[in-house]
């Protein structure tokens, strides 16, 4: 009796298979291309959902294919697990944080090997283990004695729910992303890292990139943001301004002036005011004796949006009372505080000209500031100055700026900039927009931050053999508070070098810290003499790096930062972190994207439950290609489900009948040459969009055509028998990066090994000749015929066979044939006049 297809116990006996062989386990093999495919690793959360199992199947796919390929694959699988979901969900529920999300981890666990993840289990880690974060901690030491850490007082996104400093981009219409709580601006001590220092590399390394998607490097480029300008002084107006009792405020050195950087300095003379953050020192000056002005900074620091939206923001501003001095005219300017400049960025202040900047001339027209054209459209643009409508920001000629008329944008750049700094007011620089990375986060379920505050040694880094600062996980909470603050036991300690008393930091790590190097740590999580060993350099990059398009920006830029100091520190030898790079779109559900919080119809237990593994990870990979976002439909499963079933079935006749010979080329008839022809078709196609095009879809696509026509092929010949074999062989052995369990069993079946070992299909040039090619014959580019001809057939033959055609003779009879427009094997065009 015919052996049924049964997906459960068809899969348990295939990963019962993978667990005892450690087939997946991975080696360091001398001289042997290697591949190291990696999906970014998942936050524990509890459950997979649907955006799961797009990720980490495509990531599969490719590790298992390129293992067919000959190539020595690693691809590992770990755990992002601190954070505030564990956090909260201790708060919450009153279960310690560490148990929540090790529950978590196990749970998970066993679901991706339900779903047949072809990982190297052995190399698993979860970010919260001491083991992995001391070595976080010792490269931050490490960091910290290079002089690229430091700690100052900055002005920070406060979230007075989740009591932590929130990111700009973690500001969603003034709003934390995770509480929905207003946010607030607060000016706190923090830790920053140095960033700025490799962003000349991080910019012109992105050249050098040719694996990763070129919108995913735009956004990287404008998120580092290099740009040209001049650096330039206002100094500040004693006598004009009253307001301050004549007494100039403490703004830096000496308090000289305001201090300004402009990539438009063509624009200086056009300066009717400078707008300052509300943070600024001269702002904050100016509010002691103006209780209106000090209303309005109290506003400012309740309502913030992310940099991205501040140009939708309505404008708001008020006059400090200050004025400073141009530095080329010599005219008082006021000195405005403005809600839409950011103290993090330049100096705190930009020098405003609102008839060359839309933002600036939106500002001056709520508050009657004067409005100064000094440039004028190009005599041979199409521009049109118009600024009673708006400004004029295009680049053009100088006016009404003295010396400097008729001068364009490049000339006017260099001789305001030379006038400048004759005056010791200005220099030409080159800024980022990149800020410092700020890594301080006042909650608990992080990395503990190590360093050890003195009184008399101030801020002092923790000895390396006293590392890990481990996090206490038998924590109780008192509100949202961050319990470790609030545990003497823990904090107090001995300076380490003076020796006298002194506390820990108790601020803990951005989660960030611990994705941007895990992926080197994979290539040896067990080493516990140091951060990486000698595998990190063998593994070298990441071949493959498969995730979701949000991930876009903060993580893969800090990734690649902190893989150049590693290198740098001589731990390994690449330049970048990840040579390809696979952004995916999402999975959703009612126009929305697949979450934990999606419920059962998110969650793919049922659907392996129903249907296999098998069945999931083919409708997943036949949804759509992996760039592109797309609509989830659990009715994609069954269809996958019974397509699988028919394939089952077709090799289980194939095997019961009688063994089939070895392909006879030579003596092939037409119908058998046709499927023959059909299936490395197929491979050839599998093959590139395997390796080049990465279109799963259309991959599976091709072999159902293939198996459609087998259905078709009714010949129990010989060599029937042959080429039908060999067609369900193909089959198989393409579906098994997508469906590997399947694969598994009737690989064994057909060919008598396992499939673990198996390399790919090389493609039989001499099946792809056709018999008999179809031509399209056309007059003036209508279809008008087909032609039937051999693959050897000359043009020359071709174009007298498809003129005698009698639906062609009579388009092209008694007409002037202009040309004959011939594609090889396609298509004969006559152009008739």
């Amino acid at each position: 009796m015919q052996e049924k297809y049964n997906p459960q116990k068809i899969e348990l006996d295939a990963q019962h298979y993978w667990d005892r062989t450690s087939a997946f386990k991975a080696a360091e093999i001398p001289g042997k291309r290697k591949y190291y495919c990696l999906s970014m690793f998942p936050y524990p959360s509890g459950k997979l959902h649907m955006g799961h199992v797009r990720n980490y199947t495509i990531g599969d796919v490719l590790s298992r294919y390129y293992r067919m390929q000959g190539c020595n694959v690693l691809q590992p699988m770990g755990w992002d697990a601190f954070g505030l979901p564990a956090e909260n969900a201790a708060i919450k529920h009153k279960v310690p944080a560490a148990k929540w999300t090790l529950q978590n981890i196990e749970h998970m666990r066993q679901q991706f090997k339900s779903l047949g993840f072809a990982y190297d289990w052995s190399r698993e880690f979860a970010t919260c283990d001491p083991d992995y974060y001391r070595w976080e901690q010792w490269f931050f030491t490490r960091m910290f004695k290079k002089g690229l850490v430091y700690r100052k007082a900055a002005w920070v996104n406060w979230d007075p729910v989740d009591q932590t400093v929130l990111a700009n981009e973690q500001v969603i219409d003034g709003r934390g992303w995770r509480s929905d709580a207003p946010v607030e601006r607060r000016e706190l001590e923090q830790w920053f890292i140095k960033i700025t220092d490799y962003a000349e590399e991080l910019l012109d390394f992105l050249d050098k990139l040719p694996g990763w998607p070129e919108k995913i490097k735009t956004q990287q480029r404008n998120w580092i943001g290099r740009s040209e300008g001049v650096r330039i002084t206002f100094p500040f107006s004693y006598e004009a301004s009253s307001a301050a009792s004549g007494e100039a405020p403490d703004d830096g050195p000496g308090g000289d002036g305001v201090t300004v950087y402009t990539t438009r300095p063509d624009t200086l003379m056009g300066a009717t005011y400078l707008a300052v953050a509300p943070q600024h020192a001269l702002a904050i000056r100016a509010a002691e004796g103006n209780p209106e002005l000090k209303d309005f900074l109290e506003e400012c620091h309740k309502v913030r949006v992310a940099e991205a939206d501040m140009a939708k923001m309505e404008k708001k501003g008020m006059a400090t009372g200050f004025k400073a001095r141009h530095p080329l005219s010599g005219e008082d300017i006021p000195i405005w505080v403005a809600n839409f400049v950011l103290m993090e960025y330049g100096a705190g202040a930009v020098m405003s000209v609102p008839a060359h900047d839309q933002r600036d001339w939106e500002f001056a027209k709520k508050y009657q500031l004067p409005i100064t054209q000094v440039i004028t459209p190009c005599a041979d643009s199409d521009d049109v100055c118009e600024l009673d409508k708006q400004a004029f920001v295009a680049h053009g000629m100088l006016v009404n700026s003295g010396d400097f008329d008729g001068l364009d944008f490049d000339a006017a750049f260099d001789a305001i900039a030379e006038a400048l700094e004759k005056k010791d007011l200005g220099v030409k620089q080159v800024n980022y927009r990149l800020r410092d990375w700020g890594v301080s986060r006042q909650r608990y379920w992080g990395c503990p931050i190590p360093i050890i505050h003195c009184d008399k040694c101030g801020a002092v880094a923790v000895p390396e053999e006293d590392l890990p600062v481990v996090l206490p996980t038998d924590v109780e909470f008192e509100g949202v508070a961050s319990p470790i603050k609030k545990m003497p036991q823990w904090y107090e300690t001995a300076c380490p070098e003076c020796g006298g008393e002194a506390v820990r930091e108790t601020d803990t790590f951005d989660t960030f810290m611990e994705s941007s190097w895990y992926y080197a740590r994979f290539a040896c999580s067990n080493y516990s003499g140091g951060m990486l060993d000698e595998r990190a350099k063998y593994w070298n990059s990441v071949d493959h790096y498969v995730g979701g398009e949000e991930h876009a920006i903060l993580h893969l830029l800090y990734a690649r930062f902190f893989h150049k100091v590693m290198r740098d520190e001589g731990m390994v030898e690449s330049d970048e972190p990840f040579e390809r790079l696979l952004m995916l779109g999402m999975v959703l559900q009612g126009g929305v994207k697949m979450s934990k919080s999606s419920g059962a119809a998110g969650d793919p237990q049922h659907l392996i439950e129903l249907y296999g593994a098998d069945a999931v990870r083919m409708a997943m990979m036949f949804a759509a290609p992996p760039e592109q976002s797309f609509e989830w439909s659990d009715r994609g499963v069954e269809s996958a489900n019974r397509w699988l079933r028919r394939l089952w079935n077709l090799v289980m006749d194939q095997l019961a009948g009688e063994d089939a010979p070895a392909i006879d080329k030579d003596n092939l008839s037409d119908a058998q040459r046709d499927i023959r022809r059909a299936t490395h078709e197929t491979i050839a196609k599998a093959y590139d969009d395997y390796e080049r095009r990465l279109t799963f879809n259309t991959i599976i696509a091709a072999v159902m055509s293939l198996m459609n026509k087998v259905l078709k092929f009714e010949d129990d010949s010989p060599q029937g028998r042959a080429v039908t074999r060999e067609a369900l062989t193909a089959t198989v052995l393409i579906m098994s990066p997508i469906t590997p369990h399947i694969a598994h069993l009737l690989w064994e079946k057909l060919k008598g090994e396992s499939l673990e070992d198996a390399s790919w299909l090389q493609v039989d040039e001499s099946a792809l000749e056709k018999s008999i090619v179809k031509i399209v014959v056309q007059v003036n580019g209508k279809l008008r015929a087909i032609l039937e001809v051999t693959p050897d057939t000359t043009s020359e033959v071709m174009e007298q066979q498809a003129r005698a055609l009698e639906n062609v003779r009579k388009f092209v009879d008694g007409k002037t044939v202009r040309k004959v427009i011939h594609v090889p094997d396609k298509l004969v065009n006559f152009v008739v006049g």
